[in-house]
């Protein structure tokens, strides 16, 4: 499933047999209406708490993911709407996330959403809402903006990920779920950690070394778009993956693609997000840097969203740098090893 396939294969038919309480009522069905309708052998059940579906069958996947937006989604008693709340949304600010939102995002890994055990559903803080049956209610302060899929309100992956991670203590499964994420091209590893570490996840031993797999799989991923994008774009084939060195001097670090008869390197940056305790390493990181263009190698850096996002863009860049050699001046001899 990507997100261009349909969630559901007729929503607006599981919306119609999932109903709240106030929805009901706006049809014309009263308060005491509702329960007969529900009593052993009755035409409809209740879902949840206020949400009731209205067939006596057991309920789909779909139908308890959208049981559980209208559950999480209504307004608080007494209380109108949010007014920030998404215009015609009808689940007001609850979003669906944890392994559910990855479900619908297409993860390999990530259960069907019948065999679901319970559904996470991501809303405010400030909300007064129960867990309840299979719903499990994640509260957080300064909400994402969701992804709207088939009018289901999606936490964005980085966010869904970091909420299904919270609960698995399993170093194997966490591992399968992060790389799901860069295999999948749903987003990088950076933007991952970086969810991870605001969740203060990362104290966890298990998901720190599931972190160092999923950096060793996002540079991986990189590269071969990086190949990919030097192929597909007609550039020059450059050397691949090289130390530079000073002739009988120090190294002078590695860099993914070199051209050498223009000095033209290219460097993938797949740092993970910055942090207060690894300045020295930035610092080395941006000396090397500086180091080069002094020695005249012209050092094109990349990332692997803008490889991912706009290989053709990144082309360019490199080709100008390529053309734009002889008007500079010689840049300085280097000795070239393999990496």
């Amino acid at each position: 499933m990507t997100q261009n396939t349909p969630l559901f294969p007729h929503p607006h038919e599981v919306r119609r047999r999932v109903q709240s309480a106030a929805q009901l009522r706006a049809r014309g069905v009263s308060a005491a209406q509702t329960p007969a309708q529900c009593l052993p052998g009755g035409p409809w059940q209740q879902l949840l708490p206020g949400v009731y579906l209205l067939h006596s069958g057991p309920p789909t996947g779909e139908e308890r993911l959208h049981g559980a937006l209208l559950y999480a989604g209504r307004p608080p008693v007494s209380a109108r709407r949010p007014a920030h709340a998404p215009a015609g949304s009808r689940y007001g600010e609850a979003m669906v996330t944890g392994m559910a939102a990855l479900t619908l995002y297409g993860f390999p890994t990530a259960p069907p959403l019948v065999s679901l055990h319970r559904i996470d559903v991501l809303v405010p803080r400030t909300r007064r809402l129960r867990s309840t049956r299979f719903v499990e209610v994640v509260r957080g302060a300064g909400l994402p903006g969701p992804v709207e899929m088939d009018g289901v309100p999606v936490a964005p992956v980085e966010r869904a990920l970091a909420d299904a991670v919270a609960g698995i203590t399993d170093g194997s499964v966490a591992r399968r779920l992060l790389t799901d994420a860069v295999r999948g091209g749903h987003c990088e590893a950076a933007a991952v950690v970086r969810e991870l570490s605001a969740a203060k996840l990362l104290g966890r031993a298990h998901l720190r070394e599931a972190v160092d797999f999923l950096l060793a799989e996002g540079r991986a991923v990189a590269e071969s778009r990086l190949y990919e994008m030097v192929r597909g774009q007609g550039l020059p084939v450059p050397l691949w993956n090289v130390e530079l060195r000073l002739p009988g001097g120090p190294r002078l670090g590695a860099v993914d693609a070199y051209w050498p008869d223009q000095a033209v390197a290219v460097d993938i940056d797949c740092r993970p997000p910055r942090q207060e305790d690894d300045e020295e390493h930035w610092s080395a990181h941006a000396a090397r840097r500086d180091h080069l263009e002094r020695l005249g190698i012209t050092v094109v850096h990349v990332t692997p969203k803008k490889l991912r996002e706009a290989p053709e863009q990144q082309a360019t860049v490199v080709r100008t740098a390529l053309m734009a050699a002889d008007d500079r001046e010689p840049a300085a001899y280097v000795v070239i090893l393999p990496r």
